[in-house]
């Protein structure tokens, strides 16, 4: 079976999961930015994180024939401080330019404020003057409709911004109408301890179809599977689903969405 890892911090994994996923036959890995497991004290830190992203962890997926993508930005969990932020999004467009960079992202919200709402606000403003796509963070657990209803407001108040290059990620039953409704990708993020298990996030399919949705592990330093979306296309086949419509779900939904960008293309 072939697909794609489309939101995977590689950064935080090791060789022996880049072998693991090369043996359950993963295509690409999209590498948004995110936390380091700790906040940075400095513009500094994310530049040599952004040199890492888009030179050194391509290296390192290159030697299990695996191609990397990444994203890049300001993490939500990071962007309380706006003097920072505003350091970090200055850096962002020398990077634009590497050749596995897909956009902006992984943006959004943490816990709802108002600065992190007007780093959101800068970093879609970057996003439309560079014609990128969007990649978009949800807020956990209580906070999830809230933000979800605050980042579809946000994204709608930029008119250049096209819904169908942007997608807002860590869905669940209570958000996704609302993601989808609003012409946005919505991704399903699958984690053993929160967010959706493999049966929620087939649920959701099935009420909601399979278009303009994609499965990931957002596998990073917490608890978390790198092998969450082969593992979902087992249950795929558990609960019936043909090749055909596994391969769709798992490898042609991204690679349609990703390849927006220009530089998405698997060799």
């Amino acid at each position: 079976m072939r697909y794609i890892e489309p939101h995977g911090h590689m950064v935080s994994r090791t060789m022996a999961d880049y072998e693991a996923l090369a043996l359950a036959g993963c295509q690409a890995i999209c590498e948004p930015a995110f936390w380091a497991g700790f906040d940075r004290s400095s513009a500094d830190g994310f530049y040599d994180y952004f040199r890492q992203i888009t030179t050194y962890e391509p290296a390192r997926a290159a030697r299990w024939c695996i191609q990397h993508y990444c994203w890049l930005c300001i993490n939500p969990k990071e962007a309380e401080d706006t003097g920072l932020a505003r350091d970090v999004i200055g850096l962002i467009p020398e990077f634009l330019e590497k050749e596995n960079v897909l956009g902006i992202g992984e943006i959004g919200l943490n816990k709802n404020s108002r600065n992190e709402l007007q780093v959101l606000e800068e970093h879609i403003q970057v996003a439309e003057d560079h014609d990128q796509l969007i990649l978009v963070h949800t807020p956990h657990l209580e906070d999830k409709l809230k933000g979800t209803k605050l980042i579809v407001d946000c994204l709608k108040n930029h008119s250049k911004v096209d819904p169908g290059r942007v997608i807002i990620d860590h869905v669940e039953e209570h958000t996704i109408h609302h993601v989808l409704d609003a012409g946005f990708w919505a991704g399903m993020t699958l984690y053993p301890e929160s967010k959706c298990t493999p049966d929620r996030a087939i649920d959701m399919l099935e009420v909601y179809s399979d278009e303009n949705i994609w499965m990931n592990s957002a596998c990073d330093w917490g608890v978390s599977d790198p092998l969450a979306v082969p593992r979902a296309a087992l249950q795929l086949r558990r609960r019936g689903y043909d090749a055909a419509a596994i391969d769709r779900i798992v490898y042609q939904n991204p690679a349609r969405f990703m390849a927006q960008s220009g530089r998405f293309a698997l060799s």
